[in-house]
């Protein structure tokens, strides 16, 4: 089949079990290192994932989170009340919505953010295997693609 052709159906899903049988331990050890450095930055994974999406996409309602990151409205709440808590994050008025607030991140919760994406920053860079911007934008693409079609899955 030369370069550039589209995989026959059969042939695309047994070359994406193989991506699956990677993302499977990648997010489990992703989990475990943010977890080993709660120690150092003092923040869980859930709350490092909602002052994430806050500095990516400024103030949000919790129930936009929850669909952003495919996880429930609940989960997002809890984490959105621990950062509160902690003086991360905070609750203001939505002109859209009277009963959904906006939250976002407070100066302290960008500080500390910045500080997690920095560290995560100077690990990334260490991937080897001579990775090209084609190799990961074709990374990108295709976990892309095998979202959409989980879009009708219920997280809730």
């Amino acid at each position: 089949m030369p370069p550039g052709t589209p995989l026959p159906p059969d042939d695309l899903g047994l070359r994406l079990r193989e991506v699956f049988d990677l993302v499977g331990p990648l997010y489990r050890r992703v989990h475990r290192k943010v977890e080993q450095s709660e120690a150092v930055e003092g923040l869980s994974v859930g709350v490092r994932a909602v002052l994430d999406l806050l500095y990516r996409n400024g103030p949000s309602t919790v129930p936009q989170m929850g669909r952003a990151q495919a996880i429930s409205r609940q989960f997002v709440q809890r984490m959105v009340n621990e950062a509160a808590e902690r003086g991360l994050a905070e609750a203001v008025p939505n002109p859209a919505h009277r009963r959904s607030s906006l939250i976002r991140l407070t100066d302290d919760g960008r500080s500390a953010i910045t500080a997690v994406l920095a560290r995560e920053h100077t690990l990334l860079r260490e991937v080897g295997g001579e990775l090209t911007g084609a190799d990961v934008t074709a990374c990108v693409r295709v976990l892309g693609e095998v979202l959409r079609i989980l879009d009708d899955v219920d997280v809730n």
